[in-house]
This record gives structure tokens, sequence and C-alpha cells, in this order.
């Protein structure tokens, strides 16, 4: 699929050269595994919310090396049991491939099928890189040892994978984990959706036609978010950062602001064709439904 900068119009608009004839558009919602009980309550509350937005599945992370991997699999058992689809993240790093045959053995055994594979992070003053180093790896040895039998996200990212040398080596490595099997792929988060468009372009020139989702992150606690933009290399717009410096601590309007710098981009990336959109939550529901809200997006009655 090529995307096009439509220059006709006074506002920044975009179009699909070629639409999605056999593809509607998918939307799915991402949690963490909570460690408290209260965490536990709140987050089957927040699914039960969402699910009335009839999403395809909801994904769980999976902590650096494997560290919440009991948590995570608990998650998705109690999503499953709630009568919704759930993809487990699943990370190579830190690990051997026999550790990671058990872990999607037991997946499997308890009815998975959707996984979100990525190369992940080592914990802190761990040593060992484990036996497959890189995120196609896992997608190739998944496939090796499992065949078809799990649905395989990976990750994509439009602004580029901060330790990437430059930006082709990154699509590079993206068009491997789709040559290794990945089904489909989830982005990291963006505020400006033409780095997303200027993304497909270039992995339609690469001859990459999966479907690749837009991560959106909504903008609730601005410290938090920039300490993740930091870390994932997610640009955050300096005009973006001058208006919420501008509000202080007026966590109101801060709150108000996000949402229609989120809704907007989230117009404009489904009306450029974007195969859907997978909102990163943060076990929160509210600024997920107001978002779909004013999308005017359906919901389940």
């Amino acid at each position: 699929m090529l995307w096009r900068l439509n220059s006709q119009t006074q506002h920044t608009e975009y179009s699909a050269m070629t639409a999605p004839s056999n593809r509607s558009q998918t939307f799915s919602f991402e949690f963490f595994p909570p460690n408290t009980t209260e965490g536990v309550t709140k987050l089957a509350h927040t699914a039960k919310m969402l699910a009335a937005l009839a999403p395809k599945f909801f994904s769980v992370t999976y902590g650096a090396g494997g560290s919440t991997r009991e948590r995570t699999l608990q998650v998705v058992r109690d999503l499953q049991a709630a009568g919704y689809a759930a993809a487990p993240h699943i990370s190579c790093v830190g690990s051997t491939k026999q550790e990671i045959h058990a872990i999607l053995n037991d997946y499997r055994s308890h009815g998975i099928q959707h996984l979100v594979a990525l190369r992940g992070d080592l914990p802190s003053g761990t040593g060992s890189a484990g036996e497959l180093h890189y995120a196609n790896e896992l997608v190739r040895f998944i496939r090796s040892e499992f065949g078809q039998q799990f649905t395989i996200e990976v990750a994509a990212y439009p602004e580029y994978h901060p330790q990437a040398l430059n930006a082709q080596q990154d699509l590079l490595n993206f068009q491997r984990k789709v040559d290794a099997g990945a089904d489909s792929a989830i982005t990291q988060y963006f505020y400006n959706a033409d780095c997303y468009f200027h993304f497909m372009d270039a992995c339609a020139s690469m001859h990459i036609d999966i479907p690749i989702v837009p991560g959106i992150m909504p903008i609730g606690r601005f410290s938090q978010l920039a300490r993740f933009s930091d870390a994932c290399g997610a640009e955050i717009p300096r005009w973006i950062r001058r208006k919420i410096e501008g509000y202080g601590d007026d966590t109101t309007s801060i709150q108000a602001f996000g949402l229609d710098v989120v809704t907007t981009l989230c117009e404009q990336l489904l009306a450029g064709g974007a195969p859907g959109l997978h909102f990163y939550t943060m076990n929160q529901a509210a600024p997920t439904l107001t978002i779909w809200q004013r999308l005017g997006l359906p919901q389940v009655d």
C-alpha cells in the first residue's frame, strides 16, 4: 500500500493510493500485568469497559528478561476466562531456546494462539543475552517449532528504533521480522502522522505487505510520558511539549489538550487508511473511551 500527502487541500489530509480491499480496520488494547490485588481488580474493570468496543484482542506486556512471565500468563488467562481474546508478549533476550520453547508450550496448553514477539530488554545486572538476540530470530524460532499454530505480531518503529544505526538499517531489521514469518505489526507510539505514512511508503517500496497498526499513547501524566519517550525514542513534538509546559500543574488542561492532540492524530491515521489502532492504555479505560467516542467509532450495545 502506498500513501501520499494530498496537497490539494488547505488542511493536512492523507489518502491511500490503494485501498485495503480485503481488510477491515481492527482495534486492540494493551495492558501491563498488575503486581497488587487492587491492580488486578482494577484491570478486570478496565477490560470489561474496553470490551464494549469489541477489540480484536487485548495484549499483555512481558517484563525485561521475562520478569513478569507468570503474571503475564495469569492476566491472559483471566482475560480468556472473561471471554476476551488475549495475546501475551514474549521476548527472547536473556532466555535459552529451551526456556522459550517451554513458555510457548505453556501458552499453547492454555489455548493461547496469538503472540506479540519482541526482542525485549535484559534486566539490570544480567550478563547473558541468551541464544536468540533479535526479534526476527525469535519469530523464525516460533515458526520452526510451532508452524502456524500462533498468530505473531511484531514491533515496528516509524521514528526508527533508538539503537538502530540509521533508518535504512531499521527498515531492513523490520523486513527480516516479516520474512521470518510475522503476520502483522504494531508500531511504537508517535504524535506525528507524517512519520507513519512515510514509514508505510518505505515499507511499500520494500514490498512489505502485512498490516502495520499504529500504536496510540493517550497523554495523561506528562512527566511519565516524557520519561517513557526518552527511553524508547518516541518523539514528543516541540510544540506539544511547549504547550504542556505552559499549563504547569494544571492537570485538567493537560489532559484536555492531550485528548485533542491524540484524537486528531487518530483521525488522520484512520482517514489515511491505517488498518486500525492499538492503544497503550496504561491499564486505564477513560482516556481511550473518550478518544473512541470522539472518533465516532461503534460500541457493542
